[in-house]
């Protein structure tokens, strides 16, 4: 069983440099972590998509009480809802995401012979920029799959969006900007924090040790990234599903979004869906990146030597 390494951020030779294996890896990882946590990502959309507004049924007071509503009024299929176009598309862009963040840091040295904070930081953020511009037509699918309580199939949400709104920034690339930002920021945090700490902490000699020392601070890095980059991605889902009346868009721009919601909601309606954002995000952010790490060595040694 490899080893979990430190060595590849204190020795930049020791960089994976294979596209093809980091490609296969960042795939894995994804697939594992849709299938296990999607339910958490149909909550969390549910709850964020919310407002104050709304009252009757299908209001949730919190994360329990829209498991069990969702469960009771739409089943148990309810909470993979989405799944088609998460899959197909989170597979390949997490996997180009990781590739970007690997293959960009050398334009991010800065003149030094080892990668310092500032180079995990901002090839991490490239990576988030690619990522979002490539999930933007599908996150609108998907968060519109997810906010219905009826069973939508992927290509007839994507058939209605274009006729209706269109192919550019007000439908299948609505909320692109938003997107693009908080996929900037929360991988900065998320990708910079990670190998930063990884490589400052010493290693130890037992390997469940050091598999321990890498599960804190991937959990410790998503959490982070997720708590700061929240308020963007609740601004995200607010422009990107159904409008509260139908044929007026109320939510237009990052700006004017982050205006109306803590107008009539309050600044901690930004926050809205923590918990389950958090509960889906630190272990979804830890089984990424043990995963990526953890295939990416199998395919070294197996292939290279």
């Amino acid at each position: 069983m490899p080893k979990f390494s430190g060595n590849y951020g204190r020795h930049p030779e020791h960089l994976p440099e294979n596209p093809i294996y980091q490609f296969i890896a960042g795939s894995s990882s994804s697939i594992m972590d849709t299938l296990l946590l999607q339910p958490l990502d149909v909550i969390t959309t549910r709850l964020q998509l919310q407002s104050k507004t709304i009252v009757g049924p299908v209001h949730y007071t919190g994360m329990l009480d829209a498991f069990k509503k969702i469960f009771r009024q739409e089943g148990l299929t309810a909470f993979w809802r989405g799944l088609v176009p998460v899959l197909v598309i989170d597979t390949p862009k997490r996997s180009i995401k990781f590739l970007v963040f690997d293959q960009s840091k050398s334009y991010f040295m800065f003149g030094s012979s080892s990668p310092c904070p500032w180079t995990y930081a901002l090839a991490g953020g490239m990576g988030g920029i690619v990522e979002a511009l490539i999930q933007t037509p599908f996150e609108v699918i998907k968060i519109t799959q997810q906010a219905s309580r009826k069973k939508l199939p992927s290509l007839q949400v994507a058939k209605r969006i274009i006729r209706n709104e269109g192919y550019g920034f007000g439908g299948l690339y609505k909320g692109v900007s938003t997107l693009v930002a908080r996929g900037f920021v929360f991988n900065v945090i998320y990708l910079g924090l990670y190998w930063t700490v990884r490589d400052a902490t010493p290693e130890t000699q037992h390997p469940f040790n050091d598999f321990l020392r890498h599960l804190a601070i991937a959990s410790l890095s998503s959490l982070m990234g997720c708590v700061i980059s929240l308020p963007l991605d609740t601004v995200k889902t607010r422009i990107q599903g159904p409008q509260p009346v139908p044929g007026k868009i109320k939510y237009r721009g990052t700006l004017n979004t982050v205006l109306i919601i803590t107008r009539e909601e309050g600044w901690t309606a930004l926050y809205k869906g923590i918990v389950p954002v958090s509960i889906r995000m630190v272990p979804g952010g830890a089984i990424l990146l043990l995963g990526y790490e953890f295939v990416n060595k199998i395919l070294e040694l197996k292939f290279n030597h």
